[in-house]
């Protein structure tokens, strides 16, 4: 008689228990990669779009006046909401500018917030 050669099922099934450990474990790192890079990407959008903002305000010839609001623009391939807020201080020549950033995802309603920036803007 001749022997007989090759795996046996319980070596094959092993095999394949290790290997689709190592595929899930490759798949979640994966994940975890592209959502950071996601989050990234955005945060310095969103940063991007807050300092264009508050940009837009210091080359104003005034000082910006006490209000709040909110502005869609399209930056890069997303939509985004700005909302700037500019507060009165104990100086009458100061400003403290806050600007929030909100990105669109998907069909939502209403943006989720990325980013804030604040700033003093002053009279001189």
């Amino acid at each position: 008689m001749t022997a007989q050669r090759g795996f046996t099922l319980i070596e094959v099934l092993v095999a394949l228990l290790v290997f689709g450990l190592i595929a899930t474990a490759a798949a979640q790192v994966g994940g975890q990669y592209i959502s950071s890079y996601e989050r990234i990407r955005d945060k310095t959008l969103a940063g991007w779009v807050a300092d264009n903002r508050i940009s837009e305000i210091r080359l104003q010839e005034n000082l910006p006046e006490i209000s709040e609001r909110s502005d869609d623009i399209e930056y890069g391939p997303y939509r985004w909401r700005v909302t700037t807020a500019v507060q009165a201080t104990a100086d009458p020549l100061l400003r403290r500018v806050e600007v929030t950033v909100a990105k669109f995802r998907g069909n939502e309603a209403e943006p989720a917030p990325v980013h804030t920036l604040y700033a003093f803007i002053g009279d001189s």
